[in-house]
């Protein structure tokens, strides 16, 4: 799948080509080129529709035991306090509470362009500091994925047979796996040929929170046939299992023997972390490229 940047050049180059003064002197090839460009403008439409809506955020805590559940924690607060200085709402959808921090926790998040901000945060992330989880303080590595992906409005863009989709519902737990609501309102959305769910638990209903569920699974699935370059979720559902991807490591957080959060996709870097981990993240989010 194209970036927006490698679209934008790709119009540019062709733009360039149209420009030259014999470029209609082999018409079979400039008709040729004009319907590329016409399909290179038409996708490139198309993203721009999708970085203005909403987007689907949730973080997994990876190795590290409790220093990556803390970690998962300490980026849902950086994300929550950087998209309240720029006009984002977060809603909580569903967490996987532990008495460290989270083992999963998901946002809707709401607002003008919200997936083209927060679009280039997907990957893995990775903390160095001195654990706070152990008497001896040693020094730990500890990892945390980001997955992103636009929300969708219309449910029909992607149609999938009722027969593959399993909703179950449970009791929404807090930490520790303690019950806070006796009722069964949480929500798991599951697509069973490719294990790819959705939780939700923090609707006012189970009707509520089961719409919610189903409308961010279609999310989920609709940018996975356009990962993997697919026509429908029937090709999704003859790739089989899908797991989280967890070899693109985007970004470093160093606490420890020095202080430093460096991005290896562009090279910028802070010198600040807990400035960054608070939710200052301006000079390094990467907005709709």
């Amino acid at each position: 799948m194209k970036s927006l940047v490698e679209l934008k050049q790709e119009i540019s180059e062709i733009e360039l080509k149209m420009s030259e003064g014999d470029f209609w002197s082999d018409k079979t090839n400039a008709d040729q080129v004009l319907k590329t460009y016409q399909e290179l403008k038409k996708e490139e439409t198309e993203y721009n529709k999708r970085l203005g809506g909403n987007a689907l955020m949730t973080i997994y805590a990876g190795a590290g035991g409790d220093d990556a559940e803390d970690f998962t924690r300490m980026l849902s607060v950086m994300y929550e306090n950087y998209g309240k200085k720029n006009g984002f709402d977060f809603k909580i959808l569903d967490s996987q509470d532990t008495n460290s921090g989270y083992r999963s926790v998901s946002y809707e998040i709401v607002g003008k362009r919200a997936y083209g901000t927060f679009m280039d945060e997907s990957g893995v992330h990775r903390l160095v500091r001195l654990s706070p989880f152990n008497s001896k303080h040693t020094r730990e590595t500890s990892f945390a994925l980001v997955d992103v992906v636009p929300i969708i409005e219309n449910l029909k863009m992607v149609e999938i047979p009722d027969r593959d989709i399993e909703v179950a519902f449970s009791k929404s737990g807090g930490p520790g796996g303690q019950n806070v609501n006796k009722r069964e309102t949480a929500v798991r959305a599951l697509h069973l040929p490719t294990g790819i769910s959705v939780h939700v638990a923090t609707e006012r209903s189970q009707e509520l929170n089961r719409a919610k569920a189903v409308s961010m699974l279609y999310s989920k699935l609709a940018a996975h046939i356009e990962k993997l370059n697919l026509k429908s979720a029937n090709d999704l559902a003859l790739a089989g299992k899908i797991d989280n991807e967890w070899g693109n490591q985007i970004r470093n957080y160093v606490l420890h023997p020095y202080k430093m959060v460096k991005d290896l996709r562009t090279g910028a870097e802070s010198s600040d972390p807990d400035a960054v981990l608070a939710g200052n993240l301006d000079i390094l989010i990467v907005q709709g490229s």
